[in-house]
């Protein structure tokens, strides 16, 4: 059993946060602007599942007169969410890390050896072993030589659990060439290959852009209805929960300290000793 434990809080690592690496790594590092009648602007980027309402008021932006959106426009959608064991990290998230029912899986980040408290227990022993060769009590209580009790400080984290996560983006505009210049970027991500990597609050999610580009629009119709160019990009995240957010205990970083030395009092009564103050009939010495 750990002698001595210390709490560190750290960042979670939540379907909230993956969600947010991504809409920040498009809004933010990808930063797509379009020509548009009123000049260069900021293509907005939005997530379709939040309300109509919402998005009215806290962008009025985003719709004209007519509550009709303004493209162009780009779009995220959560789509799936795969617990597969064939798409993991360094290790599978289970319980073989030492699951309990109070902290769940921990692995091991560091171990170092505590220098002042085992060169302590390496004095103690020194001080007893002069003392049994007659020599004066504490003489040399740090005589060299191997320790045989040692303090170890070992920083423990949960396990994180990995999960890939589909997310569908959809880039809409009113003209081929505003689909053009927003694409391009997105064509061009981690070069030759589709690999890339997400942030948010200190935490790294790999992400894959899927070969397929679904591309659709209605030019070819000559209908009277809005003419509107889409475009719909695949993201597989590779992303890692850590902790059970609001329906568990904030993950922590746990430092602790192993036991180098166990004692066990001896019960005279179970067995059998005669106390010293009591002779051997019972009675109390005088």
């Amino acid at each position: 059993m750990p002698s001595k434990e210390e709490y560190y809080e750290i960042e979670s690592s939540t379907l909230e946060t993956i969600d947010y690496a991504l809409h920040d790594f498009i809004d933010g590092r990808l930063n797509n602007f379009s020509n548009t009648n009123e000049g260069s602007k900021k293509v907005p980027v939005i997530w379709v599942t939040s309300e109509r309402a919402f998005l009215s008021k806290n962008n009025k932006d985003l719709r004209d007169d007519d509550g009709t959106l303004i493209l162009p426009l780009v779009t995220i959608e959560r789509t799936s969410i795969r617990k597969d064991l064939s798409k993991k990290g360094a290790m599978y998230g289970n319980p073989v890390y030492g699951m309990d029912s109070i902290r769940g899986g921990r692995i091991v980040v560091s171990r170092r050896i505590v220098e002042d408290k085992t060169n302590n227990f390496h004095a103690a022993d020194n001080i007893k072993k002069f003392e049994n060769v007659n020599r004066t009590p504490g003489n040399q209580p740090y005589y060299p030589g191997k320790s045989k009790k040692t303090v170890y400080e070992t920083i423990t984290m949960p396990a994180p659990v990995f999960l890939s996560i589909n997310y569908e983006v959809t880039v809409r505009t009113e003209y081929i060439q505003q689909m053009n210049n927003l694409t391009t970027p997105f064509m061009t991500l981690g070069g030759h290959i589709n690999s890339f990597l997400i942030r948010r609050d200190g935490h790294r999610y790999e992400t894959f852009l899927q070969s397929d580009f679904s591309y659709s629009n209605n030019a070819s119709s000559l209908s009277v209805d809005e003419r509107k160019y889409e475009t719909k990009l695949n993201f597989d995240v590779l992303g890692y929960i850590i902790g059970e957010s609001p329906n568990g205990d904030r993950p922590k970083v746990i430092k602790t300290q192993n036991a180098v030395e166990v004692k066990i009092p001896r019960e005279h009564v179970v067995l059998g000793d005669i106390p010293e103050h009591v002779d051997g009939k019972g009675f109390y010495k005088e």
